[in-house]
């Protein structure tokens, strides 16, 4: 019903910027939320950022605040994670999370396949 597709990630240098994309498919349902996560090796998936759809309300974590913009371009259906003065602890696979609720107003949350990020010191 939904597909999330990903893109952007790879290798910069401490300082640098990337610049991550996710694009939803909706089938059935109507696009809430959008949020990025993010892994580290041998750390649990954490959330980063969150964009509401109806109202471009944002969200971020503390440690990416003023780094990190999350924006979207509706005709797209597709999410945005701006990274930029990146910091080798900014190294993680990201993931793109869509919330999508259906008629009855029930949310169901989907996954991307993750885009690796590496900073390098």
């Amino acid at each position: 019903q939904v597909q999330l597709v990903e893109s952007g990630g790879g290798l910069v240098q401490a300082g640098g910027s990337l610049k991550l994309s996710c694009a939803a498919s909706v089938r059935t349902g109507t696009l809430y939320a959008m949020n990025w996560f993010r892994q580290a090796p041998g750390k649990e998936r954490e959330f980063v950022a969150r964009l509401t759809w109806n109202d471009d309300n944002t969200y971020y974590i503390e440690s990416v605040k003023g780094r990190f913009t999350i924006s979207r371009d509706n005709a797209k259906s597709t999410v945005y994670l701006q990274m930029n003065s990146l910091k080798p602890e900014d190294t993680a696979v990201y993931y793109c999370n869509a919330e999508v609720r259906d008629a009855f107003a029930v949310d169901t949350r989907y996954w991307g396949q993750g885009t690796q990020v590496t900073v390098s010191a």
